[in-house]
């Protein structure tokens, strides 16, 4: 969950990126920091410390993300200066999810033991713009393996519980219940 501060930083990006054309850009970018950040606990860390001087954590940065657009670097020299370095993971996450928004772009997440394969991958996006209306959906998948089978399908605040071990707990319940 992104705080305000997040909201607002990512608001003002969009916002910059929107008048410079670059919206896409910063998209992709915004997507790689949430990426970077998730799959490193040493760099979250470097950004949450208040040991580390704020010059080694801009210069850490800006070594991983160099290439990036120029809007996408001033908010980090911006969340560095205001000693706000630890929200840009929620800054990213708040941006992409403004960004889908402002698109029109519905994101389905559909959790499964195994992978899914293209046709049932086809099935749940048509499903998924059926129920939602919307002609553009991106569909991020996770794997679960405790699942057993079936999936968990989440659109928004909605979700949508098929799987195995749902159905097991659920005749676990009915049992105890009975007895």
């Amino acid at each position: 969950m992104s705080s305000r501060a997040a909201i607002r930083y990512a608001k003002a990006i969009l916002d910059q990126a929107k008048e410079k054309g670059t919206e896409e850009v910063v998209f992709g970018n915004m997507k790689s920091i949430d990426a970077t950040l998730n799959a490193s606990k040493e760099l979250r860390s470097v950004l949450k410390s208040p040991v580390i001087k704020p010059e080694d954590k801009r210069t850490s940065l800006k070594a991983v993300f160099a290439d990036y657009d120029p809007s996408t670097l001033s908010l980090i020299d911006l969340l560095v200066d205001k000693k706000r370095s630890a929200l840009l993971g929620q800054v990213a996450q708040s941006y992409v999810s403004l960004y889908n928004e402002s698109k029109g772009i519905v994101v389905a997440q559909v959790t499964t033991a195994v992978e899914l394969d293209a046709s049932l991958e086809a099935k749940i996006l048509a499903k998924v713009k059926e129920l939602t209306n919307s002609s553009e959906v991106t569909l991020e998948q996770h794997i679960d393996p405790s699942l057993i089978g079936g999936f968990i399908l989440r659109v928004g605040d909605v979700q949508y519980d098929a799987s195995v071990a749902n159905q097991l707990v659920s005749v676990q319940k009915e049992f105890s219940k009975r007895l």
